[in-house]
């Protein structure tokens, strides 16, 4: 960001922005320091289509040094500049890179490793279930960077996280966006895309893999863990085993590409919650505007709840909660706040809603201890 002394806009710049943009905005007024210092306030008109001219807007008033809102301000749309341009400087890539190799590393070890035959030099026994993972959760990452790209919007490649001591020996993956967001319907593409080209790939690996995998007995002696169901999840393996699992003290033994598939719905759930910087938070916002805020504490609380429900549920669901509580109940707000969504991307936004309910897994992990640990 390359920002003026915002206390320093001039009547020059006021006359300035407005002769820039005198073909496409009607302006009745315009006041300097409102809604803060270092903006100035214009209330008219655009003369036309706000989606097609508001990226016209933007262009003139960079060449000024001023950013564009379009927002809405006492039932009434305004037009605002902000003393500042932003312009990030280069990501350094080689960070993307070492994350990516050493998530590839960690999958393949926890994948080889939950294998039987895994004596401790047979990595590529992880090679089904990492390839799987980082397919899901690259195609996820992915998408959010090619539609930030579409709309001209500054982004990061992937961070991948790994996590070699957990059980899917990753913390995911995050972008970074580096510059505002132009409108509404750049903020739905852009959140939407991850969780549905996820899906592309997750649905497929993990029906395969529930294909390939046995169903058998579960230990009476305990020590294992369980994988918990959403709706999509239980639907998927009624339709391959012909029943509801686990029941009747069988359960499917999940081989290593039905276990990435289901971490793929796992992570789309979670990415799915309606809140803050998450995707489902940016889906809620283009719905819903700031009304979207009120699903924070709901949201939190609820985590809460399942966390009491089965009591080791409480460590999964809290992090979650310190997590969101750490980023807050902020949402991103695109330069134009405005303009609605057009038909088709609602039709989005509210698929995008309803796959949260159909993936969202309420109890993650249960753990069957042995007898005397229980």
């Amino acid at each position: 960001m390359s920002p003026r002394l915002l206390n320093t806009v001039t009547l020059e710049d006021v006359a300035a922005l407005r002769q820039s943009i005198a073909d496409l905005f009607s302006i009745d007024d315009s006041t300097i320091g409102v809604p803060h210092p270092g903006h100035v306030r214009f209330r008219g008109r655009f003369m036309g289509d706000p989606t097609k001219l508001f990226p016209t807007v933007r262009s003139r008033w960079e060449a000024l040094g001023f950013t564009p809102q379009w927002r809405e301000q006492d039932g009434e749309p305004v037009l605002i500049a902000i003393a500042a341009v932003f312009k990030p400087a280069p990501a350094n890539r080689w960070v993307n890179l070492g994350l990516l190799l050493a998530t590839i590393a960690s999958t393949l070890y926890v994948g080889a490793a939950s294998d039987p035959r895994f004596t401790g030099s047979e990595i590529w026994l992880g090679l089904p279930f990492s390839l799987s993972l980082m397919l899901i959760l690259g195609a996820h990452e992915l998408g959010h960077y090619f539609a930030a790209r579409h709309h001209g919007v500054a982004v990061t490649l992937p961070y991948f996280i790994p996590m070699p001591i957990s059980i899917i020996g990753t913390l995911g993956a995050f972008i970074q966006l580096r510059s505002p967001i132009t409108n509404r319907r750049a903020l739905l593409d852009i959140g939407a895309a991850g969780p549905l080209a996820g899906m592309v790939f997750a649905v497929p690996i993990l029906v395969i893999g529930l294909m390939t995998s046995e169903v058998s007995p579960l230990d009476p002696a305990g020590g294992y863990i369980l994988e918990g169901n959403s709706l999509l999840y239980a639907a998927l393996k009624t339709l391959v085993f012909g029943r509801f699992l686990p029941a009747d003290g069988m359960d499917v033994l999940l081989g290593p590409l039905a276990w990435a598939g289901w971490v793929g719905l796992l992570v789309t759930g979670l990415n799915l919650l309606p809140v803050g910087q998450l995707d489902g938070g940016h889906i809620s916002y283009v719905l819903f505007g700031r009304r979207a805020r009120l699903f924070y504490w709901p949201v939190l609380l609820g985590l809460l709840a399942l966390g009491a429900i089965v009591g080791e549920n409480v460590a999964q669901w809290g992090i979650w909660v310190i997590l969101l509580l750490v980023l807050g109940n902020r949402h991103a707000q695109p330069l134009d706040d405005v303009t609605p969504l057009d038909p088709r991307r609602r039709a989005i936004a509210l698929f995008s809603l309803a796959l949260f309910f159909l993936v969202f897994v309420p109890i993650p992990l249960t753990f069957v201890p042995p007898p005397g640990l229980g």
